[in-house]
């Protein structure tokens, strides 16, 4: 397949020409940084998540799509035992992989997913080499699509093409990631983004068995739904918010800790409403919340696959909202305490509603507290869904996006 071809399947045939730019300046990047070595191109994108807001961390099942936004990296393989990589607009990553300890300096930053996916390549007993790589991307930090996921799977699949044949399979490359955030960057995400990036489409995962995640593709063609899928960014700042997202999975397991479980997939519902006393005041009402919202959202994951399966669109987006309405109530994700001044979450949600008026529907995106929004808009409104939420939260801040059927992938450039 010719590099066109290979573009517009993975961003759209009315982007093909911006992406050929989009390449060739990373060329051009990698050999003024790098010299004229012979490279190879890999990409990997970011995610939206669909359904399963806050439950993959617990064992949960979510519904989720690659998108077709992404991070490429022009790369070439060293012998010298380094890793080198020079993201677009910050400084290069230098990571020396004969030493893949966790390293306190390099917490929460690039590198430490760097030497923690090459230590989970080394761990699992896969190959791992030194290589230098340009990267630029257009999963904007903060954007909810998952930067990280992308930028650790990204890593993972230029080791797997350049060092393992490209036969490290997609799930274990997302699990590999999945451990580069937790135990070397320092977040304890699930394993959602880093598998929706990694394995792409449009898919449901059951993680009741993270070892063996259940990964299923579901049947729906978007394109033929009559509404976009939007991503507002609402500029929210996530800075000193990792203790916020941390609580999420830690009252949830604290709830599960009273059974004397490890998560809340060893439960159920009844299990928690017929002890709901003693847990309010062992755990607190937010646990007690939290952990009811995601029994509820795991039963609307399984609603939502079987309406996109039977082609029934609107109770589809009924469920969306369902969701939407559970993460704001119960999950408390919306907005938090720290800081009033800004809620651009819940003021994106008002004005999303206030143009649908009860068509379509929207919802937090991903993490939540700040960041992203998402909407699914009915073409006729989309221009001026568009056109709002960017006189609100500026130029640019409303992505309209398509599915992206490949994850993690390497671009071929010859022929």
């Amino acid at each position: 397949m010719n590099l066109s071809r290979q573009l517009e399947k993975l961003y759209g045939a009315e982007n093909v020409n911006a992406q050929l730019e989009r390449y060739d300046k990373a060329l051009e990047s990698f050999k003024k940084l790098y010299g004229d070595d012979e490279v190879r191109i890999f990409s990997a994108p970011g995610r939206t998540e669909v359904g399963g807001n806050h439950t993959d961390h617990n064992n949960g099942k979510v519904l989720a799509a690659a998108v077709n936004l992404d991070v490429i990296a022009i790369v070439a393989p060293t012998n010298d035992g380094v890793v080198r990589i020079k993201s677009e607009g910050f400084p290069e990553d230098v990571v020396d992989i004969t030493s893949l300890e966790p390293e306190e300096s390099e917490k929460n930053t690039s590198a430490a997913l760097i030497r923690g996916v090459c230590r989970g390549f080394r761990d699992g007993g896969f190959n791992i080499g030194g290589f230098k790589a340009y990267t630029i991307s257009t999963v904007l930090k903060g954007s909810g699509l998952s930067s990280s996921a992308a930028f650790e799977v990204l890593v993972g699949t230029i080791l797997s093409g350049l060092y393992n044949g490209s036969e490290v399979s997609a799930v274990k490359i997302a699990q590999i990631a999945q451990f580069a955030e937790n135990q070397f960057f320092g977040k304890p995400s699930g394993l959602m983004d880093q598998m929706a990036s990694s394995v792409g489409g449009f898919i449901t995962i059951d993680f009741e068995d993270t070892k063996n995640p259940v990964i299923r593709s579901v049947n729906y063609d978007f394109a033929h739904s009559g509404h976009a899928l939007c991503i507002v960014d609402t500029k929210g700042n996530h800075a000193d918010l990792t203790p916020e997202y941390a609580a999420m999975p830690k009252e949830m397991k604290q709830v599960a800790a009273f059974f004397g479980k490890s998560c809340l997939r060893e439960l159920s519902k009844a299990d928690v409403l017929e002890n709901i006393v003693s847990l309010r005041e062992k755990c607190g009402d937010r646990a007690v919340l939290r952990a009811l919202h995601f029994f509820d959202e795991n039963v609307r994951v399984d609603k939502q696959c079987e309406a996109l399966d039977s082609g029934r669109f609107s109770d589809f987006l009924e469920l969306i909202k369902a969701s939407g309405n559970s993460s704001y109530k119960y999950l408390q994700n919306v907005y938090c305490g720290l800081n009033t001044a800004e809620e651009g979450l819940a003021v994106g949600l008002y004005i999303a509603e206030n143009i649908l008026g009860g068509e379509g529907a929207s919802r937090v995106h991903g993490g939540g507290l700040a960041g992203t929004i998402q909407a699914f808009v009915p073409k006729a409104k989309l221009s001026e869904f568009k056109s709002e939420m960017e006189r609100v939260f500026g130029e640019g801040s409303c992505y309209v996006l398509m599915v992206r059927p490949a994850g993690g992938t390497e671009i071929e450039i010859d022929g």
